[in-house]
């Protein structure tokens, strides 16, 4: 500590006071809060590269909408959106967008991480999710991941009631995040899509290794509506206003028509749609993304106003026993007659160890974690400038 005083007090001689201000922390870095002691703007010595500073805020969260039985519901608005309640949310920073596998390389070369998609399972693996371990076949124990099964038979196809989408995908060998179709495709043209096929501990281990986390359900929703706003979509009320695809979705009829108007059949790279008004990418559409948040189908209804993170353990009464998180924002195989990931609103539950070719993450960094953030970014450079002696 005394070498870097005197380094500093040195600097300050020869280089002015200007140097000085740039190193010590003064009154001036700090962050700033509002009258409700909500932090709104970040210390001004710290602009990680590549993210959005969300201002802290109130916002109402959720709806209470829910159309009966027998009424239209184009927006298939679900039970588990309500009921809509106040939320107060420091600011933080957000990856402004999904991690890319280009990212997701560097993490997995200077650290040797294995994803699930990638590892022979376990039955003990699959009873961390809840499942009955016994009911796994022995054939099922492979490397692999789920995809879309375009070869699914149509004759019985029933697209009506829960779960009935299960019938249109598949375990696919040998698939994971560096092959999303399976052993024999490739990432090579896909370095700037959004990174996918992991499990949500294979997000947490990269926030980890970042020196970040994952945001909450509340700051996706409310990052999603330009720091709370109401709107349907973060563009607006109109799904396709003037005509002009806003987000990666499908277009057509899920999943037996694939009009594929906006040119991208699976992920698209991810700066190909517009960014909300805070900068944000791919917020809507695209990939599904993890949240730190356990799942419960009425959690909306305790949750607290200041800062939540979720319940404390998950539920969905449709799937009881399974452990679920939060994931947001939709996918390329949302639409309306499936599902509209894509509104500001809607929520959906993912099973902790499955993964598939439309769920990714981003990352958060919120102003308590400036430290280890500096910390994990200063070990993540000296790897970029000389990996050998960074393994060591």
């Amino acid at each position: 500590m005394k070498k870097i005083y005197l380094l500093v007090l040195g600097s300050c001689l020869l280089g002015g006071l200007l140097f000085a201000a740039i190193l010590l922390p003064v009154s001036s870095t700090s962050a700033k809060t509002n009258a409700d002691g909500l932090v709104i703007k970040p210390p001004s010595h710290i602009s990680p590269e590549g993210f959005v500073w969300v201002p802290g805020g109130s916002f109402v969260m959720g709806t209470d909408y829910q159309p009966s039985p027998q009424d239209p519901n184009p927006d298939r608005i679900k039970p588990d959106e309500s009921p809509a309640h106040t939320v107060e949310l420091d600011g933080f920073w957000m990856s402004e967008t999904p991690v890319t596998n280009q990212q997701f390389q560097e993490f997995v070369e200077m650290t040797g991480y294995v994803t699930f998609a990638e590892k022979v399972p376990t039955r003990e693996d699959f009873a961390k999710s809840g499942v009955d371990p016994m009911a796994i076949p022995e054939e099922a124990l492979k490397p692999g991941s789920m995809c879309f099964n375009d070869k699914f038979d149509r004759a019985s196809l029933v697209t009506e009631g829960p779960g009935w989408e299960y019938q249109v995908w598949a375990i696919v060998d040998g698939a994971d995040w560096k092959h999303p179709n399976g052993p024999d495709s490739s990432i090579e043209d896909r370095m700037d899509h959004p990174v996918v096929h992991l499990t949500w501990e294979d997000a947490v281990a990269y926030c980890d290794w970042a020196g970040m986390r994952l945001p909450t359900e509340a700051e996706f929703e409310y990052a999603n509506r330009n720091g709370g706003k109401k709107s349907k979509y973060f563009w607006g009320e109109e799904r396709d206003p003037n005509g002009k695809f806003m987000a990666n979705y499908w277009q057509g009829e899920f999943p037996t028509r694939r009009e594929n108007e906006d040119g991208y059949l699976g992920t698209s790279p991810v700066k190909a749609f517009p960014a909300n008004e805070l900068g944000l990418y791919d917020m809507a559409g695209n990939v599904w993304e993890w949240c730190a948040d356990y799942y419960h189908h009425d959690y909306y209804a305790v949750s607290p106003k200041r800062n939540p993170k979720g319940p404390a353990e998950s539920f969905d009464p449709r799937e009881p026993g399974i452990v679920k998180r939060v994931q947001r924002g939709g996918s390329f195989l949302c639409n309306t007659n499936s599902c509209t990931g894509y509104r500001t609103g809607a929520r959906m539950a993912g099973e902790v160890m499955s993964s598939s070719f439309h769920n990714g993450f981003r990352c958060v960094l919120d102003t308590t974690m400036i430290e280890e953030y500096k910390i994990a970014q200063d070990k993540i450079t000296a790897w970029k400038s000389n990996p050998v002696v960074a393994k060591q």
